[in-house]
């Protein structure tokens, strides 16, 4: 095996270079620390009493470790000592050269053992060079007292102080960090003592302020009942700023080697306090899902509810608080709901990953808490929602649509109840009976115009008519007051026809017996009438409510407004010449000296009556332009809100889209460690997180957008809706994608896999993934396991498709791939392994104690034992003995315990090599031919039935036994698997031709080297 070699610098005098990383670039020896005369005479004691408990067993000693070394001879007798080896023969001789020679002998053992020494020589040596000879001594120490120290995958200084920091943990005042200031107050060597040997010291009558006596106290015991001679001197630590590190080291890897013996059943508690520890674990984190599922099903059920009540308020202010009670949903409770369904799926899929990497069974959690009911019950939650929302703006828009026409209706029906008034009254009078000629034709040309009026206001009760069928329509709340009063006008119109017909027939009776008529009066009143009737419109036109909702509405009534404003001259002209008439009527009277009665006997309208409602129209166009323009400026801003919330919008959600990409990307990147992806898709939350200032600044335009009525926007294809929803996928993604990413790394490390394997099989999914949306297809899949060597049949693939596709979705993940793999590639503890742990901690009995559980458990995993073990059942057992076989079991669910029958004395059990238990193969069986009854079995594990006893019948028998296992393909017949024949077909092969065969297949597939040895054993 080649050697590892790390230099470890001495200042720059000397370099020591050994195998293996046992000392750390602090550690380094440096030339100003060892100047110091406190630290020269602790190395100097430490490393001189070392040196003599070995020596001591050759029956000799060093006084002053500089001169007694300068012959090389107690060197070279020290490292036969503590090496058990033989080095060659020393020079006898007492000349420079004869010292030297066995200095470098001593040097060149050393080096022979891995460790090369840089600017040492045999000359500073032989010279008493002090601080080269103490660096020597501490390589020596390094090499054989503190190198081999092994504490959890640690070696060396690490592991020596992870063997500390274990022992000491439990006693107070006790914090080992270090090899220099955590020793000085001698509280940290009395609990190591005490930790073992509890019956040396008395830890409780310690006390911290008196350093001196602990550390007397611990090498006093030490000494004399642990035969570790005293290094130190209480004082020169005390009185030290830092001990010196090296002193401190070699002295506490005494006591290492000196408990090593106890280590066993510490580390069988250990492995029992692992196991545990996951269980409690696990069972922390269902009751946590239970919880959370439980608390946001139940707001989900609350919620929906609300959101379902449909029933619509009757002002537009109750709508609006409604609105508004929904963004303060929106806003404040359901994001946090959000964030609670994303943690729970994220604990639901971290559990099942802890669950499956320590070989327990999946969780089901209860039922209608499964996280497809919480996700079908969100969804649910979702298109309520959304439901809701569309409701509210539905209502919206038709309360503000209803107020509308219920003030055009109250405006209109005012105007044309002042125009009816009287009306009635006025048709019903018989005045034509007592009138004269003039009079009767003044009463026809009068009735006549005023059909003419009366004709001009039908349109005005038709729209009445429309607008109250409207408000009906659109549910308006006081639609029977509106109904009752739209009755009355249509009744009373239909009134004022039947009037005005039987009038007209009055009229027409005694129209033949009058004959003259005042043909200007008549000139005057029809041109007035229609005049008038403009006038009327017109100012119901200027004076009339709108509601508009773009920039091209108001426009096009703008530009209606300036149509009416661009006829005003001919309206003009069109009074002055009513007005010219009369004129005329007054000149001619004044002309003729006719009389007038001041009246115009065909029509109510007077010249003042014309005037004044000109003067109303001309006042009216300015105050229309003030209302048009005002809404102009009102349009604009709702303009400039809609490309406000355009532009964000625009950047937003391609921001969101090229985010989800980048995601994707980076979750099947092959380049890079788990570590590197992880460090990379947290940078990607970061700036997710940061962004989120831009969601709210767009929450905000919305929120004015629809405070000022904007429903609707032609420069964004994008709605808050679609942000949103872009929004939580993102955050759910980003999560998502963690997650997967720690339970890689938690796979892998719980597994054991590399990261090459790991990229390995990344590289391979991401060749197969031909449609690169993180899935692969059934065919896709086949072809990739066909490319790293399973032979595959229909049944198998299908058990296999089970594994990866338990939904039955018809596409394999990324992360079930890599779960697959890693149950094909990687061992987990087994229900035997925590059997066989219990076993050390009994002392090989089948039950265990509850003192024996406390003892050498902690108190937590001890009481969990207590309280789940059940009584064992024997006769030769005490009172209270427990069961740690059916516990262990238990531990793993469904897996089957697995009894090792009695073996002859020759055969090993199976329990020391649990890589020989079969495992579900990759290949179909392999159908051989059927051979004569074998002989007896030579040993019957009890294995599953798919494996038949292992005998010791012909080649093709043996064959057939390696096909059932888990790491061999299925084997072909010996004449196309093996170049040449291996044996001759006869039914009684010996053992050893066996074993052969199974060493030349282990050739065939190197990376079996470990299996291949533990079978061999096996069978020799």
């Amino acid at each position: 095996m080649t050697a590892v070699e790390t230099h470890i610098t001495y200042s720059n005098s000397y370099t020591i270079e050994h195998e293996g990383v046992y000392m750390t670039q602090e550690e380094d020896w440096d030339r100003d620390l060892l100047l110091d005369p406190a630290w020269e005479k602790q190395q100097r004691k430490t490393f001189t009493a070392w040196c003599n408990s070995h020596l001591r067993k050759a029956g000799t000693q060093i006084e002053n470790i500089e001169e007694d070394f300068r012959n090389g001879l107690k060197l070279m007798l020290l490292l036969e000592v503590i090496s058990g080896e033989r080095l060659p023969k020393p020079d006898k001789g007492k000349m420079r050269f004869h010292k030297i020679a066995n200095v470098n002998k001593a040097l060149d053992f050393i080096c022979s053992k891995g460790v090369k020494l840089v600017s040492i020589g045999a000359e500073e040596i032989v010279d008493g060079n002090v601080k080269m000879t103490l660096g020597m001594i501490w390589t020596i120490i390094l090499r054989f007292a503190i190198q081999d120290i092994s504490v959890e995958e640690t070696s060396a200084k690490e592991g020596l102080l992870l063997w500390c920091q274990r022992k000491t943990a439990p006693y107070r005042n006790v914090n080992v960090q270090n090899f220099h200031i955590s020793w000085k107050d001698g509280l940290a060597l009395c609990a190591l003592i005490h930790r073992h040997r509890p019956d040396l010291i008395d830890y409780s009558k310690l006390r911290k302020d008196d350093p001196i006596g602990n550390l007397n106290t611990a090498f006093e015991v030490a000494e004399k009942f642990l035969d570790i001679p005293k290094m130190l001197d209480a004082e020169d630590i005390v009185n030290t700023p830092k001990p010196d590190e090296k002193a401190i080291m070699t002295y506490v890897s005494c006591f290492y080697h000196a408990f090593a013996g106890a280590e066993q059943a510490e580390t069988a508690a250990n492995r029992i306090c692992k196991v545990l520890a996951v269980n409690q674990e696990n069972e922390k984190l269902m009751e946590e899902y239970e919880k959370l599922a439980s608390e946001l099903l139940e707001w989900i059920r609350r919620t929906i509810p609300w959101l379902e009540n449909r029933v619509a308020e009757q002002t537009m202010r109750s709508m609006q608080q409604k609105l508004e009670d929904f963004r303060d949903y929106r806003r404040v409770h359901k994001p946090p709901r959000v964030q609670e369904k994303c943690q729970l799926e994220i604990n639901f899929n971290t559990l099942q990953t802890k669950l499956r990497l320590s070989n327990r069974p999946a969780f089901m959690p209860s039922e209608g808490k499964m996280v497809s009911d919480i996700a079908n019950a969100w969804k649910g939650l979702d298109q309520v929602e959304k439901g809701y929302e569309e409701w509210l703006l539905t209502e919206i828009r038709r309360l503000e649509r209803l107020d509308h026409l219920a003030e055009k209706f109250k405006q209109k029906c005012s105007m044309h109840e002042s125009w009816t008034g009287g009306k009635e009254d006025l048709l019903a009078q018989k005045d034509y009976e007592s009138a004269s000629l003039m009079e009767i034709r003044a009463l026809m040309r009068k009735h006549e115009a005023f059909e003419s009026d009366l004709a001009a206001h039908q349109d005005r009760v038709e729209q009445i008519a429309a607008i109250a069928q409207e408000l009906n329509e659109l549910d308006y709340h006081d639609a029977a007051t509106v109904n009752a009063r739209c009755q009355g006008i249509c009744d009373q119109w239909d009134n004022l026809g039947t009037l005005t017909q039987k009038r007209r027939d009055a009229l027409e009776r005694v129209e033949k017996l009058w004959e003259t008529i005042d043909q200007l009066y008549l000139e005057f009143a029809k041109r007035a009438a229609p005049f008038n009737n403009w006038m009327d419109g017109a100012m119901e036109d200027l004076q009339d409510m709108f509601i508009v909702h773009s920039i091209e509405e108001i426009q096009s009534l703008i530009t209606a407004h300036d149509q009416f404003k661009a006829t005003l001259p001919e309206a003009d002209k069109e009074r002055m010449a009513t007005m010219g008439i009369h004129s005329e009527i007054l000149k001619i009277a004044q002309t003729y000296g006719i009389k007038l009665s001041g009246i115009n006997p065909y029509t109510n309208l007077s010249p003042q009556d014309i005037s004044n409602k000109w003067d109303t129209v001309k006042h009216l166009v300015p105050l229309r332009d003030q209302m048009l323009q005002e809404e102009v400026a009102r349009q604009q801003a709702n303009e400039r809100l809609r490309r406000q919330f355009a532009a964000q919008a625009n950047i937003i959600g391609p921001w969101i889209q090229t985010k989800m990409e980048e995601i994707s990307h980076v979750s099947v990147d092959i380049a890079g460690s788990l570590e590197e992806q992880m460090n990379s898709l947290k940078q990607y939350e970061q700036n997710i997180i940061n962004y989120k200032s831009n969601i709210d600044k767009l929450e905000g335009d919305h929120q004015l957008s629809q405070e000022s009525l904007i429903f609707d926007n032609k420069h964004t294809n994008y709605t808050m809706e679609h942000i949103r929803v872009g929004w939580e996928q993102l955050l759910t993604t980003i999560a998502r994608t963690i997650n997967e990413v720690e339970n890689q790394i938690l796979t892998r490390d719980a597994k054991g896999i590399s990261q090459e394997q790991l990229n390995e099989f990344r590289a391979s999914f991401n060749h197969f993934d031909r449609k690169r949306n993180g899935m692969m297809d059934p065919d896709d899949f086949r072809a990739c396991l066909i490319s790293m060597g399973y032979d595959l049949g229909e049944v198998e693939f299908a058990r296999i498709m089970t594994l990866v596709d338990s939904s039955n979705t018809g596409v394999v993940t990324f992360q079930a791939f890599i779960d697959f793999m890693t149950r094909e590639t990687a061992e987990t503890d087994t229900a035997e392994q925590v059997m066989a742990s219990f076993k050390i901690l009994a002392s090989d009995k089948s039950y265990i104690t509850v003192d024996e559980l406390r003892r050498e458990l902690p108190p937590e995993q001890a009481e969990y034992c207590i309280s789940r073990m059940t009584r064992y059942i024997g006769s030769d057992c005490p009172t209270g003995a427990l069961d740690y076989i059916s516990f262990s079991s238990a531990l793993y669910g469904r897996e089957r315990l697995i009894n090792t029958p009695l073996l002859p004395p020759h055969t090993p059990s199976y329990s020391l090599y649990p890589f020989l238990l079969p495992k579900k193969r990759k290949h179909p069986q392999t159908h051989l031919p059927t051979f004569p009854p074998p002989p007896p079995p030579l040993f019957l594990p009890m294995w599953s039935e798919r494996v038949q006893p292992f005998h010791c019948p012909s080649t093709l028998s043996f064959l057939s036994f390696f096909s059932s296992f888990k790491f061999f393909p299925p084997l072909l017949a010996p004449p196309i698997f093996f170049s040449r024949p291996l044996l001759s077909c006869s039914e009684r092969a010996r053992a050893e031709d066996f074993a052969q065969i199974f060493k030349r297949m282990c050739l065939l597939l190197p990376r079996f080297e470990k299996r291949k040895r533990g079978m061999c054993q096996v069978l020799h």
